[in-house]
């Protein structure tokens, strides 16, 4: 633990990565966690519902944890709490629309009667441990948003959370400007911003340009519309309304993310319905196409999502005939271009007009802040010393030389990794050692149990596939009482390769008959039939298809 004079800050997500975002503060050996985020799985990690950071090291230092606070409700930055928060059961400290969120999140684990929730505004300072904190309003693709005063006697740290820099935003609340120059004139000790969307150039497009796209699709469309975009952007959903009550149409919402979202924002007043105008999906069939607008999630074409469903034509109210317009109102994130572009031309097959980001990009804008954005947050703090967060590597090199073009030494710009620990004191900032960090899975119910090993064998199976061979010998001796029976799956098409099979069964009857020193198999010389067959199969489909799939042996003794 840093001394009483130094804090130690460690990222347990969100360096290296987009995602999973865990930020933890250490001082005057207590801990103060910001955001505890999820990832979604990839490719390389087939079966996996989401994957949240490795917290071990909170968990071993639970009695320091004086709290958790979260900037915001995207999912990666609160989506982990539900695993996490069991473990270590500190106050949670958040705004309304964020909370508001989260308790959906924990009546759903069973938590909600079990965990203290705080909820507090922009601008009202509040004690933490030895932390005094303070939320500042910031705009971002979710209502509600907030940067993070940190101040402790060795001074203040502004964490940004997710930002961007618009002037006029859907919901009437900007970026606090005021305040960041006011903590700046007071002087910043550290500034740890968001590096997203470092690479992009110029300023924050207003979402004002999103609503003159909407208005001028909606007016043009003859037939349904489908609008799909993140259940938790929920402004963009209010221009949604106003667009649809501008050409008279009535809204159907799609999606259980979506109706949740709804629900909270509007009870907390973040969205502004007309009544009457929301009707159940159940009535879609009975109303004219012409007269709905469909509010959908899944705009990256996630498995079972509303949209995927409604496009592959499994949706039990909702089709997509010719003649209909679908808005992909949200941007294509890196990772998942080639299941959109699938969903899209699935669409497009169907005779729906697709508009999305790259043939109208003015349909969508980022909700994080580009290369000016960033600019004028490092110009109004003046931090001394700058650490980029929320990022790939590349993304966070990238902010440090932005940051020493601004002004900052270049020994004081620093980029660090998940685990990394960094030690600040008024005069330094260094890396000094590594904290355990790391990934966990969640599959289903399980959460932990699934190691690189499992995901190993997963890929192995969908690349290679699987064959089980069924041996049925006599107990006393030992000796096949009929022919091996293979069933394949994911290697060959049995009906056409029945050849190939029947070579496979000779190929396994003739490693029980000459044993482990007749197969050159002298490595294993202790190999049982179950062996003896596993790497026979293993040796014939390697040689005759260039394949090494997953081999089961049974053997069933009578």
């Amino acid at each position: 633990m840093a001394s009483s004079r130094s804090m130690e800050i460690v990222a347990l997500g969100g360096l290296g990565e987009i995602g999973m975002n865990l930020m933890v503060y250490g001082y005057e050996d207590k801990l103060l966690v910001v955001d505890c985020g999820l990832a979604f799985p990839g490719i390389d990690t087939p079966g996996v519902d989401i994957i949240i950071p490795d917290v071990g090291y909170l968990v071993a230092n639970r009695d320091r944890v004086v709290g958790f606070v979260l900037t915001h409700g995207h999912e990666d930055h609160v989506g982990a709490m539900p695993y996490v928060w069991p473990d270590i059961e500190s106050p949670i400290y958040g705004s309304a629309m964020t909370l508001g969120l989260l308790r959906g999140k924990f009546r759903e684990h069973r938590l909600l009667d079990k965990a203290t929730m705080i909820e507090v505004g922009n601008r009202q300072p509040f004690q933490v441990g030895p932390f005094n904190l303070c939320f500042i309003q910031v705009s971002h693709s979710i209502v509600d948003s907030s940067a993070l005063a940190i101040r402790t006697d060795l001074g203040t740290i502004i964490h940004t959370g997710d930002f961007k820099i618009d002037h006029t935003p859907v919901d009437r609340r900007p970026t606090d400007l005021y305040s960041l120059a006011q903590y700046g004139e007071h002087g910043v000790l550290a500034l740890l911003s968001d590096s997203t969307n470092i690479n992009r150039r110029g300023a924050t497009i207003s979402e004002k340009v999103v609503a003159e796209a909407f208005a001028e699709t909606f007016a043009k469309a003859q037939s349904l519309i489908i609008v799909a975009t993140f259940a938790s952007n929920i402004q963009r959903i209010q221009q949604i309304f106003d667009a649809a009550v501008a050409v008279n149409r009535r809204i159907v919402i799609s999606g259980r993310s979506m109706q949740t979202n709804i629900e909270v924002a509007r009870s907390l007043g973040f969205l502004h319905i007309p009544e009457g105008i929301i009707v159940d999906a159940r009535s879609f069939s009975g109303m004219s196409r012409q007269d709905i607008v469909v509010i959908s999630s899944g705009s990256q074409g996630e498995q079972n999502s509303s949209l995927t469903r409604i496009a592959h034509g499994e949706h039990r109210e909702i089709s997509i005939q010719p003649g209909d317009m679908v808005i992909l109102s949200a941007r294509f994130i890196p990772g998942n271009e080639q299941t959109i572009w699938s969903l899209v031309n699935r669409m497009s097959r169907s005779g729906a007009e697709v508009i999305h980001e790259h043939n109208m990009p003015q349909i969508h804008v980022s909700g994080h802040a580009p290369q000016e954005d960033l600019k004028l947050m490092l110009a109004l703090t003046r931090p001394k010393f700058f650490i980029p967060i929320h990022g790939e590597i590349r993304h966070l090199h990238s902010h440090r030389l932005l940051a020493i073009q601004m002004g900052v030494a270049q020994e004081n710009a620093l980029v660090a990794e998940n685990g990394h620990r960094i030690v600040l004191n008024r005069d330094t900032i260094s890396i000094d050692g590594q904290i355990p960090s790391g990934r966990t899975f969640v599959d289903g119910k399980v959460i932990g149990d699934i190691s690189d090993i499992v995901l190993r064998d997963r890929r192995h199976l969908s690349e290679d596939g699987m064959v089980v061979v069924v041996l049925v010998m006599e107990k006393s001796s030992g000796l096949m009482l009929q022919r091996p029976e293979l069933l394949t799956r994911g290697v060959v098409y049995e009906e056409n390769n029945r050849d190939l099979l029947e070579q496979a069964k000779a190929a396994v009857e003739e490693a029980l008959l000459l044993g482990p020193k007749g197969m050159d198999f002298a490595d294993d010389e202790g190999a049982g039939p179950m062996e003896l067959t596993q790497r026979a199969v293993r040796r014939f489909f390697k040689k005759k298809l260039g394949r090494r799939p997953a081999v089961i042996p049974l053997v069933m003794e009578m």
